[in-house]
């Protein structure tokens, strides 16, 4: 007998993505919806259908709290753990595992400064506060961001985020908090797979900082290290294990996987979460949402973009028209309309599939719906970053290598998940102050790395950046 594991109701990822899209916009744009459903090309034509998830969204709140509410609703009608629906998973299933817990504590003493490596340097006080001036002027992050890190900064205080415990799905992963947070003095539950290298690399780093780390042993023996769980295949038993964790959780989902696997991941940490907030009401709710996606970004942005456009960035006018022309009018075409208020950055990139929206689309909806019940969350745009998960498409290594040219700055993992956790600081102990929609709330504290400020449509300069980015990688 197989052992249980949350699961596609069939093989096809994109019979189900695309229901639960359908289902999603059906009573907010009933138009999108029957658009999504007689789609014939859904792995060329989803991009389209995406952006129409989030533009139906605009405008009214309610409309967006509907097809976030409706979207998740026809997810949990689909995905299952062993023979039950995913949603009655937790407390009804059989345990294959039980686990008790692995303390290990940092020898290290915990920073009181926030500091942040960049480019070979460690950056604090008036030197970090000049990168971030910088990043500003540049339209690498928003204003709004600089003043949250920077109010962190006034508050080192906030850094150890005493009275929380920070629960890290996927400890392991390059954009995930751990390390800084444990810089810092934290206290974090670490869990990731039960694989000896992982498990190691999560004990070394835990011991050589100077927070806590608590991590789930297994008491059935198996394959593997004897610490660590699997979200997809021991979802109940981790749910039990959280619930005899004192305090105040904060459930961070980290966690990357290719194909469908990313999206069962999603929807297991969506479960997961779910059940703590029911049974602990002061659990908050964590994720990194990726800039290559679809936003609505507020008018400075766009105004910034068409500034830059007037101005030809890479290129010059003429050059620019040439290009333009030997390619049809889809290369390096506008990011938006000048007058866009709000602007759609659509930067989804096909390169990393309809998985991979669906699964990040499904992070934003939760935070949405979250948000509405009153449920404390950080959810932060996060910059392109240079992680082994992304670079090892050579395509989209080469576009990165190459952004810089369009605007776009590509940051290092290290810069990323400090500059990340420096933000999930200021959420949970500052709060971030409730926008009037949704999209607002998304917008608020982006560091979008200048997608969202870039002269050029991000798939309109894709191509190009790859390969003025072939030289550099060679070199």
């Amino acid at each position: 007998m197989s052992e249980p594991t949350v699961s596609f109701p069939s093989e096809s990822t994109t019979s189900t993505a695309r229901t639960v899209l359908a289902d999603a916009l059906r009573k907010a744009d009933p138009v999108g919806a029957r658009a999504v459903e007689h789609e014939t090309a859904w792995r060329r034509q989803y991009l389209s259908h995406f952006r129409r998830a989030v533009e139906a969204g605009i405008g009214e709140a309610s409309s967006a709290h509907r097809i976030a509410a409706d979207g998740l609703a026809s997810a949990y009608g689909h995905f299952t753990y062993g023979d039950a629906p995913l949603g009655e998973a937790i407390g009804t299933q059989p345990l294959t595992q039980a686990f008790h817990t692995v303390e290990v504590r940092g020898e290290a003493e915990p920073e009181t400064e926030l500091t942040l490596p960049y480019r070979g340097e460690r950056l604090s006080g008036d030197a970090l506060g000049a990168q971030l001036d910088d990043w500003v002027a540049r339209g690498v992050i928003t204003t709004s961001a600089a003043d949250r890190v920077r109010l962190v900064q006034q508050h080192p205080e906030w850094l150890r985020l005493d009275g929380e415990t920070v629960v890290v799905l996927g400890a392991g992963a390059e954009m995930g908090p751990m390390h800084a947070l444990l810089r810092w003095g934290a206290d974090v539950v670490a869990l990731d797979l039960p694989r000896e290298d992982v498990q190691e690399r999560i004990r070394q780093t835990a011991s050589s900082l100077a927070g806590r780390v608590r991590l789930p042993a297994r008491i059935v023996g198996g394959a593997g290290s004897d610490a660590g769980a699997d979200l997809l295949t021991e979802l109940p038993a981790i749910a039990e294990w959280l619930d005899g964790i004192d305090g105040a959780l904060v459930l961070g989902n980290y966690c990357y996987a290719d194909g469908g696997t990313h999206v069962r991941l999603s929807m297991a940490a969506d479960a997961l979460g779910t059940h703590l907030v029911e049974r602990r009401p002061d659990t908050a709710l964590a994720f990194l949402a990726t800039p290559t996606d679809v936003f609505a970004v507020p008018r400075g942005e766009v105004v910034a973009a068409d500034a830059a456009y007037r101005a030809g960035g890479a290129m010059s006018r003429l050059s620019r028209r040439t290009v333009r022309t030997l390619a049809g009018g889809r290369l390096l075409t506008r990011n938006y309309p000048p007058a866009a208020d709000p602007g759609i950055c659509d930067a989804l990139v096909p390169q990393q599939g309809p998985n991979y929206a669906f699964a990040k689309r499904l992070q934003r909806w939760r935070a949405t719906a979250a948000r509405h019940d009153g449920v404390r969350v950080s959810l932060n745009v996060a910059p392109s970053t240079r992680t082994r998960s992304v670079v090892k498409n050579k395509a989209l290594a080469a576009a990165y290598a190459g952004a810089h040219r369009f605007g776009v700055e590509v940051f290092d993992p290290a810069t990323s998940n400090t500059l990340m956790a420096a933000l999930l600081v200021h959420d949970l102990k500052a709060g971030a102050p409730a926008e009037a929609e949704p999209w607002m709330d998304e917008a608020a504290g982006a560091c979008h790395g200048g997608l969202w400020t870039a002269a050029y449509h991000p798939r309109s300069a894709l191509g190009l950046a790859a390969i003025l980015g072939v030289g550099a990688l060679r070199g």
